[in-house]
C-alpha cells in the first residue's frame, strides 16, 4: 500500500483543487525525505502547478516557472500519504514536508510517511525521463491488449510475480495481484508464458477491471491510506480473496481462500485457481 488505486486516486483530487496554482512557499522537516540532485526547492517558489500526473504507485507534480519546467516526484512507498489541510491534523507526527500554495482550493499540501520508504524527488526533464525509464514499465490501464500479450508470452516466471514486477508492469502491488487473478481464474504460481492467449485476455480484462473498480471507490483503506482529503477508501470492502485466508470462496464453488507464502503472501481459491 498505497498501490496503482490509490495513487490514482491521490493525483485526481490534487489535480481538482490545486492545477494552476502557486507555490508560495515550503517547509522541509526531514532533509532525508527530500532527493534533490541537481535541483532544489528554492527553485519551486513562485512556480505553477501545470499538471499533476501518476506513474506507477508514484505522483509526479510538475511546475512551470519563468524559464524551465521541474518536477516533483511523490513516491509514496509502503505508507506515503500526500494529505490536505484539513486530513493532517491528527498526522502532525508523521509530516515531513509542507508545500504552500496561493490561487488553489487549498491553502497547503502535506507529504506524510510514518515508515519513510518513499521519497520526494526535485527533477528537471532530463532527470525524469532517466527516472521514469528506470523504474516504471508499462502502465496496466493504458497498455494496449497487443502489447500485454507480448510482456506475458516473453516471461517465464511466476504470473503473479510478473504482474508485481514495477519494471514491466507499474502500479500493481500485492493486494491487487490477487484480485485481479482471482477474477482472471489464474494461479498466481502458474508460470506466465505458459497460460494461453484467450486466458491472457481475460487476465487483461480483469486487470483493467479490478484496478478502474477500485479507483472508482477511491482505493482501498487497510492500513494508513486515506485520500488528500482525509476520506478512505471502501474498495476494500469488495476485496474477494485478499485478506480473507479460510473464508469460503466467494463464488460458492465449495472450496475456501487458502494463502502460499513467498515474497509476497498470495490469496486464492485452490478450485476456482487451479493450475
Amino acid at each position: 500500500m498505497p498501490e496503482l488505486p490509490e495513487a490514482e486516486v491521490v493525483a485526481r483530487h490534487i489535480r481538482d483543487r490545486l492545477l494552476g496554482a502557486r507555490l508560495a512557499d515550503y517547509r522541509v522537516l526531514r532533509d532525508d525525505i527530500v532527493r534533490e540532485g541537481l535541483n532544489s526547492f528554492p527553485w519551486y517558489r513562485g512556480a505553477t502547478l501545470e499538471s499533476v500526473e501518476r506513474w506507477g504507485k508514484s505522483v509526479v507534480l510538475a511546475f512551470s516557472g519563468k524559464e524551465h519546467n521541474r518536477y516533483l516526484v511523490a513516491e509514496l512507498g509502503m505508507t506515503g500519504l500526500l494529505l490536505f489541510e484539513e486530513a493532517v491534523v491528527s498526522r502532525t507526527k508523521h509530516t515531513h514536508v509542507k508545500l504552500c500554495f496561493e490561487g488553489g482550493r487549498e491553502p497547503s499540501l502535506y507529504y506524510w510517511n510514518a515508515r519513510r520508504f518513499g521519497r520526494l524527488y526535485l527533477l528537471d526533464q532530463a532527470g525524469l525521463l532517466g527516472f521514469t525509464s528506470r523504474r516504471f514499465g508499462c502502465d496496466p490501464l493504458a497498455v494496449d491488449w497487443e502489447s500485454f500479450w507480448q510482456i506475458l508470452h516473453g516471461r517465464r516466471g511466476r504470473l503473479k510475480a510478473l504482474l508485481m514486477h514495477q519494471q514491466v508492469i507499474a502500479g500493481i502491488g500485492n493486494i491487487y495481484a490477487n484480485e485481479i487473478l482471482f477474477a482472471a481464474r489464474l494461479h498466481p504460481h502458474q508460470p506466465a508464458n505458459r497460460i494461453s492467449k484467450a486466458r491472457a485476455q481475460v487476465l487483461y480484462q480483469a486487470m483493467q477491471a479490478v484496478l478502474g473498480q477500485a479507483i472508482a471507490q477511491g482505493g482501498s483503506s487497510i492500513r494508513d491510506f486515506v485520500a488528500p482529503d482525509g476520506r478512505p477508501g471502501l474498495y476494500r470492502h469488495d476485496h474477494r480473496v485478499y485478506g480473507r485466508e479460510g473464508e469460503p470462496c466467494p463464488r460458492a464453488c465449495g472450496g475456501s481462500i487458502r494463502t502460499r507464502k513467498g515474497e509476497r503472501t498470495s490469496f486464492y481459491c485452490p478450485l476456482c485457481q487451479s493450475r
